[in-house]
């Protein structure tokens, strides 16, 4: 029976649904679910067909199946030293499969499922490794059948299957879901327009969300798992219409908002003394990219652009030419980067050009001392300075800029969308360019940066050497460092990353202090061999970093303060400790930091035992690929979108059923309704777009900073 509309709202607290109550409700919280929308949308990542319930001897290996019998015994087994499973072999009358748990609380799961209980169990049989081949059924979801008075077993079915939480049963879940959806739904509005529903035969909103949560049993298993029926395109659709909305709203009022930009003259005498200076020749892709900036510096309209390049394709080079067409349009500009030593390195590279230009150039950094950092501020205020490098400082409110022309921030998805913004008001509205040496999916890069221009810097500067990719498990680990002493024979040199700086407690990983003293100490008495981390002063690190730039370093063990902005043209070879521990992008950004220079290159991976799956998935990706754009695939099909970018710092819309490798498609579907919507409605303003509006207003204002415009 459907609730009293007047009493009810979606922001509801589910504690007071029944079945919750306080505890419930606290673990539900772990889940995100607190309010009766969040339930609502809080949909099935697979399904159960219980339709069909199996006989034991029927089960085949590698096909997920239903099939009930009864506890026959439990017990405990010990695979080695350290590791414990739970074996609960079950019964029918045509055979008998044990049920294994690697992860699991003893003392519950007796009591839960004692010998002799009848039960239901999901889950995919598999061959074992352990006990002559026979089969077994590791992890399964598993139910007491209840003999209680209103319980019944969930077979003949299609169950829906969510991620749940400890301390709360998935046939808890899924009672307090029906009882919402049974009673709840009737508040969801309908947000997409009567043309769009028509146009691709898509259910009403409330239709869909009962048809995913409650599955009619004729719908193919395979369909809903695979996310193509009807109810589950409509509610992928409608998550991507929301964000596209957004982003075409956003593009279409923000240059109103913040009002008219300032056109620069470009390709002026500076720049053509700066490119006398430069010893090569920009490639074609640089000067691809260059013309499409300078076309949009030349517009009375804020520029805002996103540069897309794989790690060596030439960025700085083409940021500093736009940084100096700001300085010769007699305005400031700012270079903005997430850590201080890609600010100090990008200062020492821009640098020496700046100072034959006659260019006024300025680091700034939260370490600077009280009284440098001072006289810095008071200098950027009185325009004094024409260049300024530094990183998240700049947005501080001590720092104002007297006529701010152009904003660069570099390496941008480690900056969240508010942060990025607020550098654009501190001028006058100034030109926006934004650069990532992380290849960004289109998928991904129509999701978060739909309002932007954006440019491919996708070919290399001539030279760049291929880097051949190589992995090291732990026994074979003085093969790779063989391989090091090779490189150092020939008058090269090798960068050791390693992730932790000191050793920790809870994770056994090898460390940099260590690593660095076992170089010198046991394996290379004869090297050089320094240490550098972001914990070091800066005159530390930068004294380190001429020195290896002047090899006078054979080997720099670093931490990943070496992911970004380093380039030594004599380093070709890269060793990571701990591969297994780092990302698919940190690892490509890494090894790109060798290279750089005219002799073949290397980058060695050195795992460790216990390798997740993920971590196998990540080391066989690096190892095949050097294209960072199918890396990024990769990395975003491993990961998914949340953590490819980091959702709070990319500000990234949490995607609670689309799929941006499977559902392309449909993105792009909703992108072309969503700008062809903004064109005919701009401000949204008609009666039937009232829910869309108020929709995208709750869901995403905050995330795309949008309620300054709606």
């Amino acid at each position: 029976m459907k609730a009293n509309p007047q009493k009810y709202s979606f922001d509801d607290s589910l504690q007071y649904i029944k079945g919750v109550g306080p505890k419930r409700a606290l673990l539900l919280e772990k889940l995100g679910l607190k309010c009766i929308e969040d339930c609502l949308f809080f949909l099935p990542f697979r399904y159960e067909d219980r339709t069909l319930v199996k006989k034991i001897a029927d089960l085949v290996p590698g096909e997920r199946v239903t099939f009930t019998g009864e506890i026959e015994s439990a017990e405990t087994q010990r695979i080695g030293r350290r590791k414990k499973i739970l074996a609960i072999h079950i019964k029918d009358d045509t055979g008998t499969i044990p049920a294994k748990w690697f992860r699991f609380r003893e003392l519950y799961m007796t009591e839960k499922y004692p010998v002799g209980s009848k039960v239901i169990l999901s889950g995919k049989p598999e061959i074992s490794r352990y006990q002559g081949g026979g089969i077994e059924v590791v992890h399964p979801d598993i139910e007491v059948i209840s003999l209680k008075e209103n319980e019944t077993p969930e077979i003949g079915k299609l169950i829906p299957v969510y991620h749940s939480t400890e301390g709360l049963h998935i046939k808890t879940l899924r009672s307090i879901i029906n009882r919402v959806v049974e009673t709840h739904a009737f508040l969801v509005p309908e947000i997409l327009p009567d043309e769009i529903l028509r146009r691709h035969k898509f259910p009403h909103r409330q239709e869909a969300l009962h048809q995913v949560h409650l599955p009619a049993n004729d719908l193919p298993v395979k369909d809903l798992d695979h996310f193509r029926t009807p109810a589950q395109k409509r509610l992928i659709f409608e998550e991507f219409f929301l964000i596209q909305v957004a982003l075409a709203f956003k593009r279409r009022h923000i240059p109103k908002t913040v009002g008219a930009g300032r056109a620069f003259k470009t390709r002026g005498p500076l720049i053509g003394k700066f490119m006398k200076l430069l010893k090569f020749e920009l490639t074609q892709a640089q000067k691809r990219i260059l013309g499409e900036i300078m076309d949009d510096l030349e517009q009375n309209k804020p520029m805002n652009r996103l540069i897309q390049g794989d790690v060596g394709s030439g960025k700085t080079v083409a940021a500093l030419i736009c940084l100096l067409t700001a300085v010769e349009n007699n305005t400031q500009c700012a270079l903005m980067v997430p850590t201080e030593i890609l600010a100090e390195q990008h200062f020492l590279n821009i640098q020496p050009y700046c100072q034959q230009l006659g260019v006024s150039i300025e680091l700034v950094t939260s370490a600077l001392p009280a009284k440098e950092k001072k006289l810095i501020h008071k200098k950027i205020q009185e325009g004094e300075i024409q260049i300024v490098i530094g990183t998240h400082a700049l947005i501080q409110k001590s720092i104002e800029f007297k006529n701010l022309g152009l904003a660069v921030i570099d390496e941008q998805h480690r900056f969240g969308v508010l942060q990025r913004e607020a550098i654009g008001k501190k001028g006058g509205h100034p030109h926006i360019l934004v650069m990532t040496a992380t290849p960004i999916p289109r998928s991904l890069a129509l999701t978060l940066y739909g309002e932007m221009d954006v440019s491919f810097l996708d070919e290399f500067p001539p030279g760049r050497q291929p880097i051949a990719t190589q992995i090291f498990f732990e026994p074979k680990r003085d093969q790779a460092y063989a391989i090091l002493r090779s490189e150092t024979d020939k008058g090269r040199q090798a960068f050791v990353v390693c992730p932790l700086i000191e050793e920790s407690e809870t994770l056994d990983l090898k460390t940099a202090i260590e690593v660095q003293e076992y170089l010198q100490n046991q394996l290379f008495p004869d090297l050089k061999i320094s240490l550098i981390h972001g914990k070091m002063k800066k005159e530390e690190r930068q004294l380190i970093m001429a020195e290896f730039l002047e090899k006078k370093i054979d080997v720099l063990v670093a931490t990943t303060v070496i992911e970004v902005g380093i380039d030594v043209p004599n380093a070709t070879l890269m060793i990571i400790e701990h591969a297994e521990r780092f990302g698919l992008s940190q690892l490509h950004q890494l090894r790109g930091r060798v290279g750089r220079g005219q002799h073949a290159s290397r980058c060695l991976l050195i795992a460790y035992s216990s390798v997740s799956e993920d971590g196998k998935a990540r080391l066989d990706a690096i190892q095949k690929s050097t294209d960072g754009f199918v890396i990024a695939e990769q990395d975003l099909k491993i990961r998914g979108p949340g953590d490819f970018m980091g959702t709070r710092q990319s500000g990234m819309p949490i995607l609670r059923v689309a799929n941006l490798i499977r559902d392309i498609k449909i993105l792009e579907s909703a992108r072309k309704e969503a700008f062809n919507l903004l064109d005919r409605d701009p401000g949204l303003e008609d009666p039937q777009h009232k829910n869309l509006k108020q929709t995208m207003k709750s869901y995403l204002g905050d995330k795309l900073n949008l309620m300054n415009i709606i």
